[in-house]
């Protein structure tokens, strides 16, 4: 793992790229080799039947978010740790605000193609693809973000790519959360990379919520591309999984941005500081907008316990031809 070295955090040692090996127990291998058989028909059928044909029908809300959750249901996670920030147990009925909802953004992390899945059964989001060189973002359907988690990072938007803002993707779906992927790529959940600026695409006083959602066993993470078969086998192999999700308390983009700063009462900033932030054109990022993304980025790091780490998507494109060579 020496050749990899280059690509650890330098502050934390964490390697977010590195893919999680699976349990090696050859006492349980029949066991698992028994779960697989059972549930890959099942996970075919109704994925096939969902994604073919009845997404395009117009079932409601309600069955449409029941069928996602038996397809998370086959293969086995049943147990979802939830916790939102600033809510006790038992007491989400008066706290449907601390909730995404229409309107609102979710800026998650990105682990797996079960990442989606979840947030799709759950807030019926309208998903998004972030590029690190922009603030515009590539709308997406359900089925291409699952896809989008087994692809390798760009460092720019493909040819051809329809780019627009998340504030233009409101606008449409103003019933809808808004889902921003903004570390570009999947890693192993050992870590957070560096956001994209297409957070600062976000409407002023739009509430975004940052959303951590971490694996156990984390082998069914997909740090490296096309990783079909590795994911099936560990997600359809093993008894059972468990979700850990964890909703911090919304932050306002931009019109906040001062109190984050600690600059709040400086109106001409405050004003100059909107401007940028609603400016989808340009790609640089300046200094009180990078505080923004930083914040949103301790945010994450601190509901996954992980690290806010100084690596991201640029990074994981050269790990990836390292990898690919020594796959060679």
């Amino acid at each position: 793992m020496e050749r990899y070295t280059q690509f650890r955090d330098r502050g934390s040692g964490i390697s977010p790229f590195l893919p999680v090996p699976s349990p090696d127990n050859a006492t349980y291998l029949l066991v698992r080799v028994f779960l697989f058989c059972m549930r890959l028909p099942f996970l075919l059928s109704i994925s096939i039947t969902y994604f073919l044909f009845l997404q395009w029908l117009p079932l409601g809300v309600l069955l449409r978010k029941a069928v996602l959750w038996a397809i998370l249901g086959i293969p086995g996670i049943w147990w979802v740790d939830l916790q939102i920030d600033g809510v006790r147990r038992g007491s989400l009925g008066q706290n449907l605000s601390r909730l995404p909802q229409g309107g609102t953004v979710i800026a998650a992390t990105s682990t797996s193609p079960l990442d989606a899945l979840y947030l799709g059964a759950v807030f019926d989001g309208v998903f998004t693809i972030s590029y690190p060189g922009t603030r515009l973002v590539q709308q997406t359907s359900l089925l291409g973000a699952i896809f989008a988690a087994f692809s390798s990072p760009s460092k720019q938007p493909p040819q051809g790519a329809q780019l627009q803002s998340i504030g233009e993707i409101l606008e449409r779906y103003p019933v809808r959360p808004i889902v921003v992927f903004p570390e570009c790529t999947t890693t192993n959940g050992r870590g957070i990379l560096r956001l994209a600026p297409s957070l600062l695409s976000v409407p002023a006083g739009t509430k975004v919520f940052p959303v951590s959602l971490k694996y156990s066993a984390a082998d069914i993470t997909t740090p490296i591309p096309d990783s079909y078969i590795k994911f099936i086998w560990d997600l359809l192999s093993a008894p059972t999984h468990s979700l850990r999700v964890r909703i911090g308390e919304a932050l306002r983009a931009p019109k906040e941005q001062a109190a984050i700063d600690g600059t709040a009462g400086d109106s001409d900033h405050v004003e100059a500081a909107s401007v940028r932030l609603r400016s989808s054109q340009a790609d640089e990022v300046a200094l009180d907008e990078q505080k923004l993304l930083d914040v949103i980025g301790e945010h994450l790091a601190r509901l996954g316990r992980a690290k806010y780490l100084g690596l991201g998507a640029e990074e994981k494109v050269e790990f990836l031809k390292v990898w690919q060579g020594r796959r060679r």
